[in-house]
C-alpha cells in the first residue's frame, strides 16, 4: 500500500519533510547529538566532510574518518524530536520514497547516542561516562509505538518496589533495552539504567515556582531500587525514545553520557566542555572499533 503524502510527507526536491535528507546522504553509522554545535564539534574531527544539511534544530553532517563513513545529526531536545529524526531517518534506507512504498530488504542502523546528563546517584563522579544498558521511559512517547508482549522483569520489580514505598511514578513504569553495537557491548563503560523524562523541571524532580510530582520520597525510594545489580543512575531526555523506536523499527542503539551533574549531592561540573570533548573522543574510538 502507498503511503499518502499526508503521512510521508516530502518537499519539494524530494527530501524528507523535517530533515531535509534525501537517501544517501546518511551512513548506516549513526552518531546522534542534542545540541547543533556537538555536530561540527564531531565533524571537525572527521578525514573528510562530504554533506552539512541544516533544517530547524536538525544539523547533519556525514563524512569519513578512518575509512568509516558516518553521519552526525542533532535532534534537539526530548523524545519528541526523536520521534521524528527516528522515522525520517529509518524512511531514507527502508521506504522507496519515490513509490512511497516500504522496501522487501530492510538496512538494520546502528544509533550511538553522545549526550550529556546529570547523575541521579552520589557515587558517581562528575565527569565520567555511562552507558545506559536500559531506559526507563517517563517521558510518554513509547506507548504510541509499542506493540506489547511481556513487559521487562526490571520494570515488573521497580513497580512493586515503589508500591511497597507507597509511592508511584506519575506515568505506568516501562524500562526499553535494546541490541547495543558490539563495541559498546563489550566495552568496560559504566552501566546503568537511564532515566528519560518529557521535561527538565518538574519531570525530573526540579522545583522552582511549581512543585514536581517526583517527591523527596518517591526520588529516594527510586535511587535505593536495585534489580540485579543494576540500578538507576542517570536522567535525560532522549534514551528512552532511542532505545524504543531503534528496537522496534530493527536497529542497534547506544546512549553514552557525560555525566555533567550529580543530583544526589546537588553539583554541577566546572569543566562541562573539556568533558563533552573526551566523550565525543571515547564515542569515535569505540565506533571505529566495530
Amino acid at each position: 500500500m502507498n503511503l499518502p503524502e499526508s503521512e510521508l510527507i516530502l518537499r519539494s526536491n524530494g527530501a524528507l519533510y523535517h530533515l531535509n535528507l534525501l537517501p544517501g546522504q546518511v551512513a548506516e553509522t549513526i552518531i546522534t547529538v542534542g545540541d547543533p554545535e556537538r555536530v561540527r564539534a564531531i565533524s571537525r574531527r572527521f578525514d573528510k566532510v562530504e554533506l552539512k544539511v541544516e533544517a530547524r534544530e536538525f544539523v547533519t553532517h556525514t563524512g569519513e574518518l578512518d575509512g568509516k563513513r558516518i553521519t552526525v545529526i542533532s535532534t534537539g531536545i526530548g523524545t519528541d524530536n526523536i520521534d521524528i529524526v527516528f522515522n525520517e531517518l529509518d524512511a531514507l534506507f527502508n521506504i522507496d520514497l519515490e513509490r512511497r512504498i516500504i522496501k522487501d530488504q530492510l538496512v538494520s542502523l546502528d544509533f550511538i547516542r553522545l549526550g550529556t546528563s546529570g547523575s541521579f546517584q552520589a557515587d558517581l563522579p562528575l565527569d565520567s561516562f555511562l552507558l545506559s544498558e536500559a531506559a526507563l521511559a517517563n517521558d510518554g512517547l513509547l506507548p504510541f509505538y509499542l506493540s506489547g508482549g511481556e513487559p521487562d522483569e526490571a520494570a515488573i520489580n521497580l513497580f512493586e518496589y515503589l508500591e511497597d514505598g507507597r509511592v508511584q511514578l506519575p506515568v505506568p513504569v516501562l524500562i526499553v533495552r535494546p541490541e547495543l553495537p558490539p563495541a559498546f557491548a563489550s566495552s568496560n563503560l559504566t552501566r546503568g539504567i537511564t532515566m528519560t523524562a518529557s521535561g527538565f523541571y518538574a519531570p525530573q524532580g526540579r522545583s522552582l515556582r511549581l512543585q514536581s510530582g517526583l517527591s523527596p520520597e518517591l526520588l529516594s525510594r527510586m535511587r535505593s531500587w536495585e534489580y540485579n545489580g543494576t540500578r538507576i543512575t542517570n536522567i535525560e531526555m532522549e534514551t528512552s525514545g532511542i532505545y524504543g523506536l531503534a528496537t522496534e523499527l530493527g536497529h542497534r542503539a547506544v546512549s553514552v553520557s557525560a555525566l555533567l551533574a550529580n543530583r544526589a549531592s546537588g553539583t554541577f561540573s566546572s569543566q562541562p566542555t573539556k568533558t563533552v570533548e573526551r566523550l565525543i573522543d571515547k564515542g569515535l574510538e569505540l565506533i571505529l572499533q566495530g
